[in-house]
This record gives C-alpha cells, structure tokens and sequence, in this order.
C-alpha cells in the first residue's frame, strides 16, 4: 500500500520572532526601535501576514494527506521523502535554500507577501494552495514543472555544493583572492580578483545580473531551465604574474571551470549562505559547473 503525499511546509522565522527573541520581550523590542526613530508596527504586521499565510497553506491540505513543517535552520537536518510536496512560504530567496536537499520532489513557492517580493520563484498565493497541492500529484503534473537548473562545486578532496542561484569564490574575508583559472575555450591564467560568481538562469536576475551590467557584457545570460551557466571574475587586476583576459563567460551542459588555489584559504558558498561553505587550502582544485540535480518548480 503507497503512503498518502506529505507535505514538508518550510517557512522561516519572521524579523518580529527574531527581534523579539534578541531582546526578550516585545516592550523591550519595541524600545530599542523607538530610541532609534523606527517603529515595531511593521515587523508585527508582516509577521501576521506570514503566519497567516503559513496556518492558511496547512489548512488547505487534504484531510487524508500527512503534514509537517521545517523551519529554514532545520533544512540541513530534516530528511526529505520521495512521497513529499514541499510548500515554501515565504521569500524567493526561501526557496533556494530548500533546493539542495531535494531530489526531484515538486515544490510550490507561495509568496506571503504579494507585492514585497519579485515573486520569480513564490510566484502563488496561500488561497491557492488547495488546488496546487492537488495538482502537484495528479496525473501529468511534471508538465507543469519548470526543472531549473542548479550549479554545483566539487573539490578535490570530495567536499560537494549545490546552489540555485550562483556559487561564489573567494577570500572569506573577501580580501583579493588568487587563484589558477581554467576556462573552456582559452588558455588558464592565474589572477587576483574580488572572487568568482558562477550563476544559473535563476541566479541571472539576482548577484550575477549585477556584475552583468556593473562591466555592460554582451553575455546572453542563460534562461532558468537552460543547462548553461553565466560566470564572471570581479574586479580582476593585472600584475607580472596575474592577469585579466578571462573575466567572463557561458558554461554548457558538460562544460566547468577549474579554479586552483594560490592563497592560504578561499571559500566557495552558494546563495548567499556564507555559513554553508567549502574550505579550500594552497593547491586545491575546484570544479563548477552544472548540476545532474534541478529543482521541480510547480508553474
């Protein structure tokens, strides 16, 4: 006998929770705020407005189905199931934390604040939910799933990410970074830079898009489902032994960059997640690329 659809609700907590809990109460909270010329009411207001978006979402699962929730610094921790419809509620950002710990599991994005967020990836409402939980298992669904292509970093000594948007690499303390780069379509060259952004098509309306139009590239930045990646070196800076004649580029399906390390330490983290990084030491190698994993976005 199959086991009836879970659906995993990951939400995080909300600037009010977080106030709150820094400063113990909420007359403390909303004092802080005060001697600095803000106000508590707008934190309030939208966490009511997620809560209620999250008690609407669980609301709207089918009596017989089961569910759970996941808050955002549990998702490391929490086993994903095969059987499993994600529900993200939140901001986009939300739902690129979750896609590394799936496998092909379909995901909705609900925006709890319409009119807040760019809505690319919780483009739904939490009204919505009953009929997209239902259409996320029907018959047919994986035609309306966009299958968005991740970007993954492999090292050397077996140390793997994934992101959704870009990987980045660079000095922890993003100091000038050095390192052998190895590109398809040229030779290698070692430079020093502000570090390495290697995106996707999602990535391509966020950090990449800036460098993107930071140095007017003429780059045609890769579509979301494409299996291409975008890469660019910031602020690269010539020198007798470094160079600055590979600075951009597209990656396809079977293709990646090499970079090696040529400083006491440099990090690779994906979407914005510096605490969820790889440690690369003098001499190491790391390859970027496409991903095999591609988050199942429910259109």
């Amino acid at each position: 006998m199959s086991l009836s659809p879970r659906v995993v609700l990951v939400h995080r907590r909300t600037e009010y929770e977080e106030l709150i809990a820094r400063h113990g109460t909420r007359g403390q909270a909303e004092f802080f705020l005060s001697r600095r010329g803000r106000s508590l009411a707008e934190a309030e207001q939208r966490h009511h407005l997620a809560r209620a978006a999250v008690a609407a979402v669980s609301a709207a699962v089918p009596l017989d189905w089961r569910q759970t929730r996941v808050e955002r610094t549990d998702l490391d921790r929490f086993l994903f199931g095969p059987e499993d419809v994600v529900v993200v509620v939140g901001q986009d950002g939300l739902v690129a934390n979750a896609a590394k710990y799936l496998a092909g599991q379909p995901v909705i994005g609900i925006d709890a604040e319409p009119g807040r967020n760019a809505g690319v990836l919780v483009r739904h409402r939490a009204e919505q939910a009953g009929a997209l939980l239902r259409a996320a298992v029907l018959p047919g669904a994986e035609r309306r799933l966009e299958l968005r292509t991740m970007v993954e970093a492999v090292a050397d000594d077996t140390q793997r990410l994934l992101a959704l948007n870009e990987v980045y690499l660079g000095q922890p303390g993003h100091q000038t970074a050095r390192y052998h780069l190895a590109a398809p379509g040229g030779a290698a060259e070692s430079q020093a830079s502000s570090g390495v952004l290697v995106g996707t098509g999602t990535g391509a309306t966020g950090w990449c898009r800036s460098a993107w139009l930071e140095r007017g590239s003429r780059l045609e930045l890769p579509a979301p489902t494409a299996p291409r990646l975008s890469w660019f070196v910031r602020e690269a800076w010539p020198s007798p032994v470094t160079g600055t004649s590979r600075v951009e580029g597209l990656l396809d399906a079977d293709q990646h960059l090499a970079l090696t390390v040529e400083s006491e330490l440099l990090v690779a983290f994906g979407d914005g997640i510096e605490s969820d990084a790889l440690h690369l030491t003098w001499g190491q190698t790391v390859r970027i690329g496409p991903a095999a994993q591609r988050l199942h976005l429910l259109a």
